[in-house]
């Protein structure tokens, strides 16, 4: 029928057991680029305005929304202050992956993906949420929801192996 396309590199960090499908998904679509943001939408002719819904910045393309806006900044902040060593600000896209496929005891590269998959997929909802429902949240309440996310996946796999551990980790 259709021919076999090589693996992707990212494969392993986007399709892993115990991902939260949705998460998977939205950083799959964000990993291509391929996320609607108002710099894309504009790159195909539609007349809109291009600035940043989170921060006002004049350009909201993928980088910019996930990684360098102040408001996403302050997110990833306090996703991964209790990861070591802590992280403040990724400048790149290919920064973030080798940031999610490093490990250290402290921060196992299952959480880093947990984490990150997760930190996405809520800046992706609350960027949606501000545009169509022009309902706002502090970078705290977005935090809070990737906790109890983190938390309840954690949960809900703890007699996995590779998961028996992590709430320690996660809550360190």
């Amino acid at each position: 029928m259709r021919p076999s396309l090589p693996t992707q590199p990212e494969t392993d960090i986007i399709w892993f057991k115990g991902a939260i499908p949705r998460n998977s998904f939205t950083m799959w679509v964000a990993n291509m680029d391929r996320l609607p943001t108002r710099a894309r939408l504009a790159s195909w002719g539609l007349q809109l305005n291009t600035s940043c819904c989170l921060c006002s910045a004049p350009e909201e393309s993928r980088d910019h929304l996930f990684l360098s806006c102040d408001y996403s900044s302050e997110v990833w902040r306090l996703a991964i202050a209790n990861l070591n060593p802590p992280r403040t600000r990724f400048c790149s896209w290919p920064e973030l992956l080798s940031w999610i496929r490093s490990s250290s005891s402290s921060a196992p590269a299952l959480l880093r993906k947990l984490v990150a998959q997760c930190t996405i997929y809520h800046l992706w909802k609350q960027r949606n949420n501000v545009l169509h429902n022009q309902l706002t949240q502090t970078p705290s309440m977005i935090f809070r929801l990737i906790d109890r996310e983190i938390r309840n996946t954690i949960t809900a796999r703890r007699n996995r192996k590779q998961f028996q551990n992590l709430m320690a980790k996660w809550m360190h």
